[in-house]
C-alpha cells in the first residue's frame, strides 16, 4: 500500500529556503561585528592647569635714552666789502626851494684836506729807492778814487765783499752805519769810512714825497 506525503509535511522542499534565509543572517552579522566600533573609556587627561616649571623672570628696568645734544650755534657770518666797492645809498635832498632876485646864494667853498704829518719812520721798502748822486758808474768811480786796501788785508790775501746797512734820510745824510757780514782784515773798518765819506745821497721817495729808508748795500775787496 503506498503512503503518501502531505505536501505541508514536506518539509525537504522548504529546507533550500531556509539555508538560503540563514546564510543571509550570518553574513550581515558577520559584517556588523566588524563595521561595530568599540572605544574603550580611558582616564580623562586634566588640561586645565599645566605645570609651572618655569623660572621666575627677572624684572628688566626700561633703558633711559640720553637726551639728544643741542643743536650747533651758527656763528654770525662776517662778509667782507672791499674798500673799492661802491655802496650805494639812496641820500635825500630837499630841492623844493623858492628862489627870488634877492635871495643871496652863498659861495660854497671846499676846504683842502690837510696832509697827513708822517712820523719820523723809518721805511724798509720804499717805491724808489735811495741812490748814489750820478748812479752806479759815478758810485765806482768814487770807490776807485777814494778806497783804500787795507796792508792787512793784502798781506793774508783777504778778498771778498762787505755787506753794510745805513739810513738815507729825508735830505739824503747817511747815519747808522752797520755790518751785517764783514771779511776782515780791516776791510770792514774802511768801508764804513769811504761810507761816511761819501756826499749825500737821493733821499728815496713815497708817493713821490722823499721818506728815511733803510737801505743795504755792498762793498766789494779785490786784489789785483
Amino acid at each position: 500500500m503506498e503512503l503518501k506525503k502531505s505536501p505541508k509535511a514536506d518539509v525537504g522542499k522548504k529546507s533550500t529556503m531556509f539555508m538560503a534565509v540563514g546564510l543571509i543572517l550570518s553574513l550581515t552579522l558577520t559584517l556588523a561585528a566588524f563595521e561595530w566600533k568599540q572605544y574603550e573609556e580611558g582616564e580623562l587627561m586634566d588640561l586645565g592647569m599645566a605645570p609651572d616649571d618655569f623660572e621666575e623672570l627677572t624684572e628688566i628696568p626700561p633703558t633711559e635714552q640720553p637726551p639728544p645734544p643741542p643743536p650747533p650755534i651758527k656763528q654770525p657770518q662776517i662778509i667782507e666789502i672791499p674798500d673799492e666797492e661802491e655802496i650805494e645809498e639812496e641820500i635825500e635832498i630837499d630841492l623844493d626851494v623858492e628862489i627870488t632876485e634877492e635871495t643871496e646864494v652863498e659861495e660854497i667853498v671846499f676846504e683842502e684836506e690837510p696832509e697827513e704829518e708822517e712820523a719820523d719812520q723809518v721805511f724798509m721798502i720804499v717805491e724808489e729807492q735811495a741812490s748814489f748822486p750820478g748812479g752806479n758808474e759815478a758810485w765806482m768811480k768814487f770807490l776807485s778814487k777814494n778806497l783804500e786796501y787795507p796792508r792787512q788785508a793784502k798781506r793774508m790775501g783777504i778778498e771778498g765783499a762787505v755787506f753794510l746797512s745805513f739810513i738815507v734820510d729825508q735830505q739824503g745824510a747817511i747815519s747808522d752805519i752797520q755790518v751785517i757780514r764783514g771779511i776782515g782784515g780791516g776791510c770792514d773798518e774802511e768801508a764804513v769810512r769811504v761810507l761816511k765819506e761819501s756826499p749825500r745821497w737821493n733821499p728815496g721817495k713815497q708817493r713821490g714825497r722823499p721818506v728815511k729808508s733803510r737801505m743795504q748795500f755792498r762793498i766789494v775787496f779785490k786784489l789785483k
